[in-house]
């Protein structure tokens, strides 16, 4: 493994052990060079399905992309990055649980909004506000009045379809 400090080639290993549920192998290595300490995550390369846009293009799932838009809705909000990190990882499992070789964009917004919905209803309403690309004030005014009622209900089960 290489260095990300000094770009030496040789490491050894100080502490492994299990993270992200399960899913992934944490290593804590020291450069046999530079002697600083760095961390590895080894995790198990999943196959996603293809996104299938608006407009009918189709694309690689982006992982960072998905981070950057949550990241974005999150910002300023009383959100950890652990909680952040939990989103997208339920968000994938349940698009991995689909087994489709497609999802449509819009199925991947409703699914993560159901997530921010659940979270914090200011990330939710911001994430939602650029996923659905609310055309005038009334549909965003009718998006809150739908979330305020959520919130006094707090019992959303519905499920988007994959490609609905």
């Amino acid at each position: 493994m290489r260095c990300p400090f000094c770009g030496h080639l040789e490491d050894r290993v100080v502490d492994s052990r299990q993270a992200r549920g399960g899913s992934a192998i944490r290593r804590r290595r020291e450069c046999l060079e530079c002697e600083r300490r760095f961390t590895t995550y080894e995790q198990i390369e999943e196959s996603f399905p293809q996104i299938i846009k608006r407009d009918g293009t189709r694309e690689e799932y982006d992982r960072e992309k998905i981070e950057r838009g949550i990241r974005l809705a999150c910002s300023k909000r009383p959100i950890s990055l652990a909680e952040i990190e939990a989103v997208i990882e339920r968000f994938e499992e349940r698009m991995l649980e689909l087994s489709q070789r497609e999802v449509t964009s819009d199925w991947i917004g409703s699914a993560i909004t159901t997530e921010l919905r659940a979270l914090d209803p200011v990330a939710y309403i911001r994430f939602a506000s650029v996923y659905r690309a609310f055309n005038d004030i009334e549909e965003f005014l009718s998006e809150l009045r739908d979330l305020d009622q959520f919130e006094r209900d707090r019992g959303d089960s519905s499920e988007p379809s994959p490609k609905d």
